[in-house]
């Protein structure tokens, strides 16, 4: 059982991993060219998770200890995860000891396969779901660890490769927009980051947005449950 599903995991984990060890190494070199120990990376990628929380997580060990300050950044930096547990807290049910690792392991990548890729039937969809998790983990932490590795002896200008996660956003909605038929989340997302962008300016809208997110999609899976979703 557990071969089977990781062999069926492993193709579709394959282009993420080009994308993490390409991203993760560009974390790992901007830890480096901040004076971190190629420890921080490793540590870091493997515990946090979040690739961009990590990216900003340097200039908040570099800055002056604030808990408060940190913890409201995280949050406004992964809010999004809580629209991904809100649509995978039917899928991610019922799985035994892996559900707490789907559940912590859960990036985007990871949830764009788990969400729309329905394994083999012969294959036991939360061992499928645990290796698609696992094996992204071990691609993120390994292109971190090895760009940590790779700065201590290569040194170039870093400027602006923190850019890498924005690119990468920007591909993900752009690939789940081409593959997925409904675009009302999507559609869900903007409309209300762009209210929220007016209302509140450029430097206040995120947590109104997120906000404002989850009240939208909370009411629409409440109206499913119910039977009165939109078609």
């Amino acid at each position: 059982m557990k071969e089977k599903a990781f062999e069926a995991a492993l193709p579709y984990t394959l282009p993420i991993c080009i994308g993490f060890l390409f991203i993760g190494m560009s974390y790992g070199f901007f830890m480096s060219s901040k004076g971190f120990s190629v420890i921080y990376p490793l540590l870091m990628s493997f515990f946090i998770f979040a690739g961009s929380m990590e990216f900003v997580t340097v200039t908040l060990l570099l800055s002056a200890f604030h808990p408060l300050h940190a913890f409201i950044l995280t949050l406004m930096v992964n809010a999004r995860h809580l629209f991904y547990g809100i649509s995978m807290l039917d899928i991610y049910k019922g799985h035994g000891w892996k559900t707490p690792y789907l559940i912590y392991g859960m990036c985007d990548e990871s949830f764009s396969i788990n969400c729309t890729i329905l394994p083999p039937p012969d294959v036991d969809r939360g061992w499928f779901m645990f290796f698609v998790t696992l094996l992204n983990h071990i691609y993120w932490v390994a292109g971190a660890t090895l760009g940590g590795l790779l700065g201590q002896v290569i040194h170039f200008d870093t400027t602006g490769i923190e850019f890498v996660m924005t690119a990468l956003f920007v591909v993900i909605f752009t690939d789940q927009w081409k593959h997925t038929g409904n675009h009302r989340p999507a559609l869900t997302g903007l409309g209300c980051s762009l209210l929220c962008l007016l209302l509140f300016g450029s430097q206040n809208f995120i947590i109104p947005a997120m906000g404002l997110i989850i009240l939208c999609f909370t009411m629409d899976r409440r109206a499913y449950h119910t039977g009165e979703a939109l078609p």
